[in-house]
């Protein structure tokens, strides 16, 4: 995501390398091209504009660290401003007294009913019972939809069955809630394809029944400043209380992401990264402006490794690394972890596009393959192949090539990939080593 923006914003920091000092001359043609990046990234003007005014008071004054470079200085503002822009990390809201209710809103066509079954998982996911219901009674098998959604992800559903009555539908949700200890409603509304008062009028109704605690509006973040438009006509008349925004991960201009809480009012809370029910992810500001600025997002990339990563695997693979014990079984259950984590692309847009992670590629659908074809080879090794690569002579080469449809230079490939991965795991195995020791010495007061 936001690859366009990163790349000229990088372009305007990089200009400034090799000044001694910091001088306005250099800082408004840096701000220049700034502002450029940010309006062809699709930012709404106003709230670039005041983003710029705000960065050029910042680093001029006597707020910059006087130690950075003016390159430096720039980017430490920009990150400050950008941080402040989308404001702080907004939690989703529960009622004291259980079921939550949670409305999600939009225009037709936005993702509103895909979106119900991804809070739902990450609702499940975070020790919460859901019920998903359907108020949408005008479009054709919006309540089947729906449905399906909740059986593809095992989530509680209150089918609404016997009336086409949207404040009858929820009041039957309610009860059932109650009697079935779900603790939060996830109600799918009608859209239109445009803001008219019937939709609005429907929904002041429903909001009135339900006093929700939370009110989303889903946003598709790939029509940009439509997108952000919406999300404040809708917070005039219904008073959101956060926007979801969805495929952010195709978003490459950014726009809609930098605009849209300032603009509408509505706090960002959670941003839909893929197609999957579980590529829903909370909003968390300091971490989209480190990728806007290509300083990547580990934090992230930790938490998602955490979902996937098996601990005693992770112990036994330490243990080896200390042992120089790493075989081609192990870059395998390595490449399958990996994998788990979700599309190559987006982790590789979650690493620093900086130092020796630079020239990254930008679309890593290819390698995503590769990554199957690497397995594949090493599906067709022998136990002992697997576990001692010095064994694999050339006419085993041809075995294997053949066994997995490859060529013997892929097999070659994969072999010399894999002796670079155990030199750099035995390096980092090694430095693991030394900075636990390390912390051992400074709290037994030995360092």
């Amino acid at each position: 995501m936001f690859e366009n923006l990163t790349e000229k914003l990088q372009r305007a920091f990089k200009n400034l390398r090799g000044r001694g000092k910091l001088t306005e001359e250099h800082l408004d043609a840096a701000l220049a091209e700034i502002r450029d990046a940010l309006l062809e990234g699709d930012v709404n003007v106003g709230v670039a504009d005041e983003l710029l005014t705000n960065i050029r008071k910042k680093a001029i004054g006597s707020e910059v660290m006087l130690q950075l470079s003016p390159d430096q200085q720039v980017v430490k503002v920009v990150r400050d401003e950008l941080a402040a822009l989308l404001g702080k990390h907004a939690k989703p809201l529960f009622a004291a007294k259980p079921p939550s209710v949670w409305m999600i809103v939009g225009l037709q066509g936005s993702g509103k009913t895909t979106t119900t079954g991804k809070l739902a998982k990450w609702l499940t996911q975070h020790g919460h019972r859901p019920i998903l219901v359907s108020t949408d009674v005008y479009r054709p098998a919006a309540r089947e939809q729906l449905t399906q959604v909740a059986k593809a992800i095992g989530a509680a559903l209150w089918p609404g069955a016997g009336t086409d009555k949207p404040i009858e539908i929820v009041k039957g949700a309610i009860k059932e809630a109650k009697l079935s200890a779900s603790d939060v409603i996830l109600v799918d509304t009608a859209g239109r394809l445009h803001i008219d008062d019937e939709l609005m009028n429907e929904l002041s109704v429903l909001k009135k029944e339900l006093q929700p605690t939370e009110i989303l509006f889903i946003a598709d973040a790939m029509i940009g400043q439509d997108a952000v438009r919406s999300a404040g006509e809708f917070h005039k008349r219904l008073g959101l209380t956060g926007v979801i925004l969805t495929k952010l991960d195709g978003d490459a201009r950014g726009g809609a992401a930098l605009s849209i809480s300032k603009v509408s009012g509505a706090p960002v809370k959670f941003v839909g990264l893929g197609e999957k029910y579980d590529a829903l992810e909370g909003f968390y500001p300091e971490r989209i402006v480190s990728r806007v600025l290509g300083m990547g997002d580990i934090l992230s990339l930790i938490e998602r490794a955490e979902q996937v990563v098996d601990r005693k695997a992770a112990e036994e693979l330490e243990r080896k690394l200390r042992k120089s014990e790493f075989t081609l079984e192990d870059f395998r259950d390595q490449l399958r972890q990996v994998r788990k984590m979700g599309p190559l692309e987006q982790i590789v847009d979650m690493l620093p596009k900086m130092g020796p992670l630079a020239n990254l590629p930008k679309n890593a659908s290819v390698d995503e393959k590769k990554l199957k074809q690497v397995e594949a080879i090493i599906n067709s090794m022998t136990d002992e192949e697997r576990r001692d690569h010095n064994v694999i002579d050339g006419r085993r080469r041809k075995r294997i090539a053949k066994g997995s449809g490859t060529t013997v230079q892929d097999v070659n490939t994969v072999l010399k990939q894999y002796l670079q991965m155990r030199t750099m795991m035995k390096q980092y195995g090694a430095m693991a080593l030394r900075g636990k020791m390390r912390g051992l010495g400074k709290l037994s007061g030995l360092s």
